[in-house]
């Protein structure tokens, strides 16, 4: 049989993925059929489901606020608990923003707050070579730019002072913790993106103590994290002369810490 005949048919499709443990099995064939231009690409795509490879990656893309987002491998995929700190950050920015997106990964955060908007200018940062690549195909359409490097080291001088909103989507897993990720995670994503050190706040704390030279008077950071780890991350964000509050998502298990630099 070739390869062009192995899965003739949806049901086809939904039996492999199911047998492969994939829960969501209907869900996943429809998504992986629409997206193969030919049947030897569905082929090769469910070969690479059945593997363990993330679905995003698998189709090279992710759905973030209804959106398609590109997901290229060894990128972090973009969580839809994500979008609730998108929506914190679109109630607080002005008009016309200038927002900065550090540990930008594919660069979905800060390409759906300046979608969303419609103006502003975005900057985002990451450390790793591959989300930076794949950000700057996910960020053009909104004029946005990326750069390589850790935090604020890359970001243009000219930033400092001007920024109107800053989101961080940190890595906030204890690093003991790592192993008890799911396979897709841990085996196919980058451990920067998920690795926040012993207790999960190490990067947290690093932006917010960077946070306020770049932060307009009246600016804020938005950082994700977890309701376990957010009264460390508040604490760090008073010490470092921002005003926190704690927003919370209970559906989305969204967890969102927000520092104003006073007037």
């Amino acid at each position: 049989m070739s390869v062009s005949e192995l899965y003739p048919s949806h049901a086809s499709v939904i039996s492999v993925l199911r047998s492969a443990g994939c829960v969501f099995a209907e869900d996943e064939a429809d998504l992986l059929i629409s997206t193969a231009r030919d049947r030897d690409e569905l082929a090769a795509m469910v070969e690479r489901r059945v593997m363990g490879l993330p679905l995003e990656h698998v189709l090279g893309w992710a759905d973030f606020r209804g959106r398609r987002v590109a997901v290229d491998p060894g990128v972090f995929v973009p969580r839809r608990r994500s979008e609730f700190l998108v929506a914190q950050a679109l109630e607080l920015a002005p008009p016309s923003p200038v927002v900065v997106d550090l540990c930008c990964g594919s660069g979905a955060l800060g390409a759906a707050v300046l979608h969303a908007l419609g103006a502003g200018e975005l900057h985002a940062a990451d450390i790793e070579p591959a989300a930076v690549r794949c950000a700057r195909r996910n960020v053009a359409p909104v004029g946005g730019r990326v750069y390589e490097g850790d935090l604020y080291d890359p970001l243009p001088a000219g930033l400092a002072g001007r920024v109107d909103v800053l989101i961080a989507n940190a890595p906030y897993v204890p690093t003991a913790e790592i192993g008890l990720l799911p396979p897709e995670a841990r085996e196919h994503e980058p451990l920067v993106a998920l690795d926040g050190g012993a207790d999960g706040v190490d990067i947290q704390l690093r932006v917010s103590a960077g946070a306020a030279l770049w932060l307009v008077p009246g600016g804020a950071l938005l950082v994700e994290t977890s309701e376990r780890q957010a009264p460390r991350t508040v604490a760090a964000f008073a010490d470092h002369g921002l005003c926190p509050r704690v927003a919370v998502h209970e559906e989305l298990d969204a967890t969102v810490v927000i520092g104003t630099r006073p007037e």
